[in-house]
């Protein structure tokens, strides 16, 4: 995209990526730290958290705004994913925060094209892929990537990438989607990412809204007006399971009754004209994902926090939520 083509911005737009890599130049040059927000445009008050903690935290902020087709599989939806730039844009420019009497407001956005973050071309079949991808071995296969088996792939190759154009001081990404913040953590220890860092990736409490609690998601958009008053069933059903572990029931007693209790909503939501389908509800073990035994109460095998994680089908809209048990303070800073 064209500077003529786009929106009207008080913030610096970096359309290409030779002008993003001479405005970090300049970031260094000038001995400020950079944090950093990726995202896929669509912006939301989950979004804008992350983004007023970058502020908090940093001399600059750049948030990037880029629909990755690495991470939608052919059948997904990479078409008619929410493409709103003029609202994001609108947004960010009400974002700020006062530091030691400094106001603070974002720095810039990056809007990369396809061609600056995939050179050889993509393609959503990973089959008929060209070119360098990037996998976190042992690590995606597990909770979201049960259900997406590419998609971590496609997670980890883009935001390498978009790591290496922007070399962050610090990163930062919503616990919604806490699979990939913890895997992304993985990748920079195992890569020897110095810009960010492992422990300057940063995961920030799931924003929810204040009447039902249901995550804030871009994807939530998709939901009519009937779908979304049901839409906060998943989180209900992890809080169901989290009570029932908290009270020394197995594993496998919590997961039954977070399922039951998804299914009773689903037989209710039938009767209103709503469709609603479990994909899973799980507990894994933080550090490596694998799933809990069955019979195990109260921790997990190693001692790390629990993920208690979900995803449910409202519709045609997917939705995750996720609840972290134990040292939260461990994983979400």
């Amino acid at each position: 995209m064209s500077l003529s083509t786009l929106p009207h911005s008080s913030i610096p737009i970096l359309d290409a990526l030779a002008s993003c890599r001479a405005w970090r130049q300049k970031a260094f040059d000038e001995k400020k730290s950079v944090g950093f927000v990726p995202t896929m445009g669509a912006l939301h008050d989950g979004h804008l958290s992350l983004v007023r903690r970058s502020l908090s935290e940093n001399d600059l902020t750049v948030v990037s705004i880029f629909v990755n087709p690495a991470q939608f599989a052919p059948h997904e939806d990479l078409n008619t994913y929410p493409r709103t730039l003029h609202r994001d844009l609108e947004k960010l420019m009400g974002q700020q925060a006062t530091v030691a009497g400094d106001t603070r407001t974002p720095s810039a956005v990056f809007l990369p094209s396809v061609s600056d973050i995939y050179p050889s071309g993509i393609n959503q079949d990973v089959a008929s892929q060209r070119g360098t991808f990037v996998e976190v071995k042992g690590y995606s296969h597990q909770m979201e990537g049960a259900s997406r088996p590419t998609f971590f792939r496609g997670v980890a190759t883009v935001v390498t990438k978009l790591f290496n154009a922007v070399q962050p001081t610090n990163a930062y990404f919503g616990q919604k989607d806490i699979q990939q913040a913890l895997l992304l953590r993985k990748l920079c220890r195992d890569l020897l990412f110095q810009y960010p860092n492992a422990e300057h990736v940063h995961i920030v409490p799931t924003e929810r809204d204040p009447v039902d609690n249901l995550a804030l998601s871009s994807r939530n958009l998709y939901l009519s007006t009937e779908e979304r008053s049901v839409a906060n069933t998943l989180y209900k059903a992890l809080q169901a399971a989290e009570s029932a572990w908290a009270s020394g029931e197995t594993k496998y007693e919590c997961i039954s009754a977070a399922e039951a209790l998804v299914k009773e909503a689903a037989k209710v939501a039938t009767t209103r004209g709503i469709s609603m389908n479990l994909d899973y509800i799980q507990m894994n073990d933080s550090n490596t994902f694998e799933i809990l035994d069955g019979q195990l109460q109260r921790k997990s095998t190693d001692g790390a926090p629990v993920v208690l994680s979900g995803a449910v089908w409202v519709g045609k809209t997917r939705l995750i939520d996720n609840i972290v048990i134990g040292d939260l303070d461990s994983i979400v800073q």
